[in-house]
């Protein structure tokens, strides 16, 4: 990782966003940090970085209470599969996430933020490839699902997520989410990362989720 890699990103963001008519300040760059340590992640905090997406709640645990409190303002979010029985820690812990995908795990989240009195930016997670192994509600699920979060738990779904197949042009799946966020009325669209942001801005992602253009091969780490 080199420590301009951080902010070649951010610039090239926003030269995108330009060449495509969308005021860069609409997206967001969630710096993927997962299987990074401290010391990875200290180099883009100095630059300025305070967006950042982890994979697993119990890496995150481990390493970033600390560093929040080396740095103020950072916003974490989880952009990995969470498991009921890690939905306290991952309320307590994380300010925004992307990847509800069952009722279980609606609900779950909706006793936790009454119980800890904390409100979360909360995304709903499609699976537009209709891929066995992936995470996700089905396309054609996507709206209700998000009704029923909003009205059976209360939750204020704001954006809609997905990972596209990666071995398919990305582009009609991000076309896909765009399309499912009008009808659901959601303002925000988290997709695209490293190898596929710039077609994710065209489409209107206002989240992308970049972690090895930015850090690099990434690194097996314990937790």
């Amino acid at each position: 990782m080199t420590r301009s890699a951080y902010s070649e990103i951010s610039e090239k963001i926003e030269s995108i966003a330009a060449d495509v008519g969308r005021n860069p300040s609409s997206i967001s760059l969630v710096t993927v940090s997962k299987t990074f340590e401290e010391n990875d992640i200290v180099p883009v905090l100095d630059e300025g970085a305070r967006v950042f997406g982890e994979n697993r709640v119990q890496e995150a645990k481990n390493k970033w209470p600390q560093l929040k409190q080396k740095y103020s303002n950072v916003e974490l979010h989880l952009i990995g599969p969470l498991q009921s029985n890690k939905t306290a820690d991952a309320v307590g812990l994380f300010d925004v996430i992307h990847t509800i995908d069952r009722e279980k795990i609606a609900a779950a989240i909706s006793r936790e933020m009454v119980k800890q009195n904390k409100t979360l930016q909360l995304f709903v997670q499609v699976n537009t490839g209709g891929e066995k192994q992936k995470a996700g509600i089905l396309p054609d699920e996507a709206v209700k699902f998000v009704g029923v979060c909003r009205e059976k738990y209360v939750l204020e779904i704001t954006g809609l997520m997905c990972i596209p197949p990666f071995d398919e042009n990305p582009g009609p799946h991000f076309a896909l989410l765009e399309k499912l966020a009008k009808q659901c009325d959601c303002q925000f669209l988290s997709m695209g990362m490293s190898a596929d942001y710039e077609t994710a801005i065209e489409f209107g992602a206002t989240h992308v989720r970049i972690g090895s253009a930015i850090f690099g091969t990434r690194t097996k780490i314990q937790g």
